[in-house]
């Protein structure tokens, strides 16, 4: 794993997977080690981000590295017109790791190519999110004691949605039973199913969910993004499609726990946030350790 970027979660292996889930654990167990002394991680967010851009340089302060950067486009070269190939080949001369969330499917790809050091995709547009699923797999983990055979319910925005988009992948490798809940206007790309078709994954398509739940082990949240949508009129007529409520979980297995990418906006109610089963804060927590076990890993430092 050393020196190699993360761009896709199918860039990653099972045992590889696997191994960041377990040093994860372990920096949880232990989150203040020097290992980035010396080194210098350059955080480029061409779009906003809250957790995923303050997660990232929290493991950075608590390894110890260095972080440069900037935080959406605008304070940066592009806007007098710097192409992301000049951008990529600027930053990787000035550091050990480049993390990088941009607007564009396929620019983390494209920079992992122009650079002279690792990429880690952060985002890119509506194809994948390596680390949210990497830490996605550490909350599964951690709340059912295995990654293997889960019944995972998908709830949401499945189109543009690159959290389940990269989490459909990972999830593959440990033959789950997945249930879509969606709009017809915001379904699963067939490219996904195709994708579950040749392994022989089963899975469900819905487009209600209360009935449901009960057989979940996983009950996935996303939110519809207003980002993602150019006709405004589109993005009304699905935002509150589904709405979790706390009365909707009494008859829920008792493993249920509820992630939820974040942010938020209307589809988990406030009255979930105390039930045991909802996870999504402890979730967006466990982002810091994977993310330590992540860069850890490609920089060859366990």
């Amino acid at each position: 794993m050393k020196g190699k970027s993360l761009v896709s979660i199918s860039d990653f292996s099972k045992e590889e997977i696997l191994g960041i889930v377990k040093l994860a654990a372990d920096f949880e167990a232990n989150p203040n080690q020097p290992l980035l002394k010396g080194k210098v991680v350059a955080s480029l967010f061409f779009e906003p981000s809250t957790r995923t851009r303050l997660s990232f340089e929290t493991a950075i302060n608590r390894l110890s590295g260095s972080v440069v950067g900037f935080t959406d486009s605008s304070s940066s070269s592009t806007t007098k017109g710097e192409t992301l190939k000049d951008t990529i080949k600027m930053v990787s001369n000035y550091s050990d790791l480049i993390v990088m969330r941009h607007p564009l499917e396929g620019s983390a790809r494209y920079a992992s190519e122009q650079s002279d050091v690792p990429v880690i995709n952060a985002g890119d547009g509506a194809n994948q999110h390596p680390t949210q699923t990497l830490l996605d797999l550490y909350s599964i983990y951690k709340t059912q004691g295995t990654l293997e055979n889960l019944n995972i319910f998908l709830v949401g925005d499945l189109k543009y949605g690159r959290t389940v988009h990269s989490l459909l992948m990972a999830m593959s490798l440990f033959n789950p039973i997945f249930n879509f809940i969606s709009p017809d206007e915001l379904k699963m790309p067939d490219e996904y199913k195709l994708f579950l078709d040749s392994k022989g994954i089963r899975y469900f398509e819905h487009s209600e969910f209360t009935d449901i739940i009960s057989e979940a082990d996983i009950l996935y949240m996303t939110r519809v993004q207003r980002e993602r949508f150019s006709d405004p009129i589109e993005y009304e007529k699905v935002k509150n499609v589904y709405v979790l409520r706390n009365s909707m979980l009494d008859n829920t297995k008792d493993n249920l726990r509820i992630l939820h990418p974040l942010p938020r906006v209307n589809e988990i109610h406030t009255d979930v946030d105390d039930n045991p089963k909802a996870y999504y804060f402890t979730q967006a927590e466990n982002g810091v350790y994977t993310r330590m076990a992540i860069m850890a890993s490609i920089l060859g430092l366990k």
